[in-house]
């Protein structure tokens, strides 16, 4: 799998833990900032992992600011994208299950390596589930005005 991955400063040291982690399973990573501590806006990242991921480059995404948030909220604007903030393993697995999301959000101020290592796990690991499930992620493309079955690629 190709994951894109990318943090502002506040989530550096987390991503550097993280794209260890994603090579140990043998997963694509392509780093795509920052690429040191040093101050930068987190939405140039997740616009670059965002588009990324909608463009097809990516598989999934994943994204590390502070809280997460920001990052969601800045990915979340890319038609395509569904990005989502998980502070737990049972909320990474649903988000995939469930919703389809293909960028996953973390906060690096609120979580600790081996649970950030924890959820990336449980998200990777998890499949869209389709059925009733499929019905409400179109209507979340739809909302975005890209009708777009759910678990296919964003074109």
């Amino acid at each position: 799998m190709r994951v894109a991955i990318g943090s502002d400063h506040r989530g550096y040291a987390l991503k550097q833990a993280l794209l260890t982690l994603l090579q140990e399973l043998g997963h694509e990573h392509p780093d795509l900032g920052c690429f040191d501590s040093g101050a930068v806006d987190y939405p140039d990242i997740a616009q670059a992992v965002g588009q990324a991921v909608a463009a097809g480059r990516a598989d999934h995404g994943i994204l590390i600011c502070g809280s997460g948030l920001g990052m969601a909220m800045a990915a979340n604007k890319i038609p395509g994208v569904r990005a989502a903030p998980c502070h737990d393993s049972l909320s990474a697995r649903m988000t995939r299950e469930h919703n389809d999301a293909n960028v996953l959000c973390l906060g690096a101020d609120i979580l600790g390596v081996g649970l950030a290592q924890d959820i990336v796990r449980a998200y990777l690991a998890a499949q869209f589930q389709g059925g009733r499930h499929t019905r409400r992620v179109e209507k979340i493309a739809n909302l975005e005005g890209r009708p777009t079955r759910a678990g296919a690629s964003p074109a």
